[in-house]
């Protein structure tokens, strides 16, 4: 024990400067060993330039959820397998899974990918029946709020069958019949409601919309029906009409007589000028003029039968069309064709005759509900050519 006191004794007394010193040197030693270590880049951290980036991706940071078809991150991944796999869940599990991530998305008004996330919830065939009802129904709604009310009312019939008096699928699919004009089967359905919840306004006046509806819709249908048979009696009359002129038409049928729908026009550009009678019982006529030597066309929307041909080209030439740069078209210059049956000869006709005589020359026929007449400047090279062509 008095050794041990000795060396007690003997212990160095350090002076403040001392100590300072004695730091400093431990220091600069430090210093020297750090910087001679081996020097090694740190690669698993986020580059600098792509922090914001990757942090996005991270599960926990990121602000929107990532799209069919994007990248994700190992952990996102994970995520995803851990919620949507068949070894980690029950088939119930994985249609609630579903259900929320189409609720997610239709909240935020992302219809068609909450109908994918109800399709894939539906797909599980779990055994929850009012779960199924669920995404049937919600399928439904997105259905709605796209438009596809076919589709929207299938799924309500889904959600029915599974089950029945379902409150939302029973209104949604009233709404989807109002929508597709089936006003009848609306107000069935909104009865049907009206049986469990009988002061439910907006069923209520779902059903009285329908019923002004209803009735609008067959007063229309009503007027429509009323019209046709006029339109029908005044064409069977035009038809009589042309028939005591001995005006020949083309059958379309095929079986050489005329019918109705050989007064149809088959030129879009006339298809709404059908040939009709006037006050006096005298028919007006659409009519195709053509210029084969120019490749033009012209149309008479309503050409009288009392009316020359003479005066409806004066007409037409009063103002030199913009193609006739060399003024060759004119009254007094041109004659006058149509072609006599199956196109394989050609006439001339006599333009101070009117409409109606030309149309009672036995070799006319009226093909497609509008005659149609070749016109060409006198003595040219393109009425040779038209004339040795037949």
């Amino acid at each position: 024990m008095a050794e041990d006191t000795s060396k007690k004794q003997e212990k160095k007394s350090w002076s403040e400067a001392e100590r300072l010193e004695l730091a400093e040197k431990l220091d600069a030693e430090l210093d020297d060993y750090i910087n001679n270590l081996e020097k090694k880049s740190y690669t698993e951290g986020w580059p600098e330039d792509k922090w914001q980036e990757e942090m996005e991706k991270h599960p926990f940071f990121m602000k929107n959820a990532p799209n069919p078809g994007d990248e994700l991150s190992p952990l996102m991944e994970g995520l995803q397998q851990l919620k949507y796999s068949a070894e980690e869940n029950s088939p119930e599990e994985l249609a609630n899974n579903y259900k929320e991530d189409g609720n997610f998305n239709y909240k935020y008004k992302k219809y068609r990918l909450a109908i994918i996330s109800y399709t894939e919830g539906i797909r599980t065939k779990c055994k929850d029946t009012d779960l199924l009802a669920q995404l049937y129904n919600n399928r439904a709604a997105a259905n709605f709020m796209l438009e596809n009310y076919r589709s929207c009312l299938s799924d309500c019939k889904e959600a029915l069958k599974l089950k029945p008096k379902y409150p939302k699928a029973l209104s949604r699919a009233a709404n989807c019949y109002f929508k597709i004009k089936d006003y009848t089967r609306c107000i069935e359905i909104c009865d049907q409601i009206l049986e469990e919840a009988p002061t439910d306004k907006s069923v209520i006046k779902l059903k009285s919309e329908a019923i002004t509806e209803k009735k609008r819709h067959e007063r229309d249908l009503r007027k429509q029906d009323v019209k046709e048979k006029k339109y029908e009696k005044q064409e069977e009359k035009v038809l009589r009409v042309i028939l005591s002129r001995k005006i020949k038409l083309d059958s379309m049928s095929g079986k050489g007589i005329a019918e109705l729908k050989d007064l149809e026009p088959q030129v879009p550009q006339i298809a709404q000028n059908v040939v009709h009678l006037d006050g006096n019982e005298k028919l007006i006529w659409p009519v195709m003029i053509l210029y084969p030597e120019v490749f033009q066309t012209d149309f008479i929307q309503n050409f009288h039968e009392d009316s020359t041909f003479e005066e409806q080209l004066e007409e037409l030439f009063k103002d030199p069309p913009p193609w006739d740069m060399g003024r060759k078209y004119s009254t007094k210059s041109v004659n006058v064709y149509f072609e006599g049956h199956n196109k394989m000869s050609v006439n001339k006709i006599d333009i101070r005759k009117t409409l109606c005589q030309i149309l009672q020359d036995d070799r006319f026929i009226i093909r497609g509900g509008t005659p149609s007449f070749l016109v060409l400047p006198a003595n040219s090279e393109a009425e040779k050519r038209l004339l040795a062509n037949y």
